[in-house]
C-alpha cells in the first residue's frame, strides 16, 4: 500500500504543497539534502521512495541499524560514477540515521557537500541531539506529524478496497475502525499491520468487529469516546481522584485515557490547571512539575511522555492540597465585575513623565526597599476594596509557612501590629 506518487501520500500536507522542498526536489529535479524527523509510521520512508520514483533517480536505501561505513562509502563511490558517466543522480536514503555514530555520519559529508547524492536521512529522535552539526547544517530539516483520525480512515479505506490491499474481501464495522484508529496512535504502518492481522482471522466476505480486532492484536478495546460521555466522565474522575489524593486511581484513569487514544496535550493541560487550582501554594513545586510534564509531551510525545504524565499525577496526588489560590482570584474578579474598582491611590500612580509631580502623582510614595524587612505601611489597594482579604492560606504543607508570613506582612501594611516590618521572611516563611 506504499504510495506510488506524492498525490497518494496521506497526511503531511505542510510538506507537500507548492514550493515546498520536497516538491522542488520532485518537480525541478534539484539535488538537495533532507532530514525527515517524525514518529514511526508517518511516512519518512514513503516520501524518500516516492521522490526517487517521481524523479527517476537511482534509489539506494541504507539502514543505520545493519549497515556501516564500508557500505556507505561503496554506495557513494557508485553514485559518483553514475553521475560522472551517465549523468544519473542518486537518492541515498539512510533510515534511522541517528543510529550512526559520529564517524559514520562524517562519511556522508563529502557526498552531501559535493552533491554527489541527494541525501535523505530519517530519524525518530531529535536531530539536534542525534545528528552531527555539519550534516544537519547542510540539510533541510522537515518535521513530520502523526496522522490524524481522518487521515488514518483514508489509509484504512484504501487498504480495504484497493487491489494492492484487501481488495474488498473483508469489511470493517465502525466500532472496529474507531478501535483500530485508537490503537494506531497516528502511525499508518501500525494501522495497516493491525488491519492485516485482523483480516487473517476472518473469512472472505466477513466483517471485522472489535472482538475480532481484540483477538488479532491482543489489545482490549477501551470503551471511550473522545467527544462523548466517556471523555467527560473519565477526565472528571481523573481530576477528582488526584484532588482526593488517591494516586492509584489517578494513575488508572491516566492509563485508561492513554490506551483509549486521548490527546496527551489535553491531559497535560488539565494537570497544569489542577496544580494551581487544587494544590496551589501548599506545594509551589507542583505547578513546576505539571508544566514540565506538559512541555515533555510537546517535546517527545507518546509513548515515552506517559512517564512524564505519570510523574505529574503522582506528585499532584501526594501533594498537600489547597484551593486558596483559585478562591483568591475568583473573589478578586468577582469584586471587579461588581464595579469595586476605584481610582489608583495617588502615591502609586506613574510619576516618571514630565509634569506628573505637578498633579500629585507619586507624592508620598514609600520605597519598600528603604524600610526594614522590605515592607512599609501604606495603602496599595483602591478605597473600594481596601481591607479585602482575597488570599486566605490554609495550614497545609508549605502554605502553613506562607500563612504566618502573610499575617506579619498584613499587620505591617495596616499598622495593626507592634512590629515595624522587620523579619517578614519573604519567600521562605522563616522570618
Amino acid at each position: 500500500m506504499r504510495p506510488r506518487g506524492l498525490d497518494e501520500v496521506v497526511g503531511q500536507g505542510h510538506l507537500l504543497g507548492p514550493g515546498t522542498p520536497i516538491r522542488q526536489l520532485v518537480d525541478r529535479d534539484v539535488p538537495m539534502s533532507l532530514i525527515l524527523w517524525g514518529p514511526p509510521g508517518t511516512g519518512k520512508t514513503t516520501l524518500a521512495t516516492v521522490v526517487s520514483m517521481a524523479t527517476k533517480r537511482r534509489f539506494v536505501e541504507i539502514s543505520a541499524v545493519s549497515d556501516g561505513v564500508k557500505r556507505v562509502r561503496a554506495e557513494i563511490d557508485l553514485a559518483r560514477r553514475e553521475l560522472g558517466m551517465a549523468g544519473r543522480q542518486t537518492v541515498l536514503f539512510v533510515d534511522e540515521v541517528h543510529r550512526f555514530n559520529k564517524a559514520q555520519q562524517d562519511a556522508l559529508l563529502p557526498a552531501v557537500e559535493n552533491r554527489w547524492v541527494s541525501f535523505i536521512g530519517a530519524t525518530t529522535e531529535n536531530p539536534f541531539f542525534s545528528v552531527i552539526s555539519p550534516l544537519l547544517s547542510r540539510s533541510l530539516l522537515l518535521t513530520l506529524e502523526p496522522l490524524g483520525e481522518d487521515e488514518l480512515r483514508e489509509v484504512i479505506d484504501r487498504a480495504l478496497t484497493d487491489e494492492r490491499g484487501l481488495n474488498g474481501t473483508v469489511t470493517l464495522d465502525n466500532p472496529a475502525e474507531d478501535h483500530l484508529i485508537r490503537l494506531a496512535g497516528g502511525d499508518a504502518r501500525r494501522t495497516l499491520t493491525y488491519l492485516e492481522a485482523a483480516a487473517l482471522v476472518v473469512d472472505d466476505g466477513e466483517t471485522i468487529t472489535p472482538e475480532v480486532l481484540e483477538k488479532a492484536v491482543d489489545r482490549a478495546a477501551v470503551r471511550y469516546d473522545r467527544e462523548g460521555d466517556q471523555h467527560y466522565d473519565v477526565i472528571s474522575a481523573f481530576i477528582k481522584s488526584i484532588r482526593g489524593s488517591d494516586v492509584d486511581a489517578g494513575l488508572h484513569y491516566l492509563a485508561r485515557m492513554i490506551e483509549a487514544g486521548e490527546d496527551p496535550r489535553f491531559i497535560a493541560r488539565r494537570l497544569v490547571i489542577l496544580a494551581s487550582e487544587d494544590v496551589g501554594m501548599a506545594d509551589p513545586t507542583a505547578l513546576q512539575t505539571a508544566t514540565a510534564a506538559a512541555q515533555a509531551v510537546e517535546l517527545i510525545g507518546l509513548p515515552e511522555a506517559q512517564i512524564n504524565l505519570a510523574h505529574a499525577v503522582i506528585h499532584l496526588s501526594l501533594a498537600p492540597k489547597s484551593n486558596a489560590v483559585v478562591t483568591a482570584i475568583g473573589e478578586a474578579i468577582g469584586d471587579v465585575r461588581k464595579g469595586l474598582v476605584g481610582p489608583v491611590p495617588g502615591h502609586l500612580r506613574d510619576a516618571h513623565y514630565k509634569g506628573a509631580a505637578k498633579i500629585g502623582h507619586g507624592a508620598g510614595y514609600k520605597y519598600a526597599h528603604d524600610h526594614p524587612g522590605g515592607v512599609v505601611r501604606q495603602q496599595y489597594a483602591p478605597d473600594a476594596v481596601q481591607g479585602r482579604e482575597y488570599y486566605r492560606p490554609t495550614r497545609h504543607g508549605a502554605e502553613g509557612r506562607f500563612s504566618e508570613v502573610l499575617e506579619r506582612i498584613r499587620s505591617v501594611l495596616r499598622g495593626t501590629g507592634s512590629g515595624t516590618g522587620g523579619g517578614t521572611g519573604h519567600g521562605t516563611g522563616k522570618g
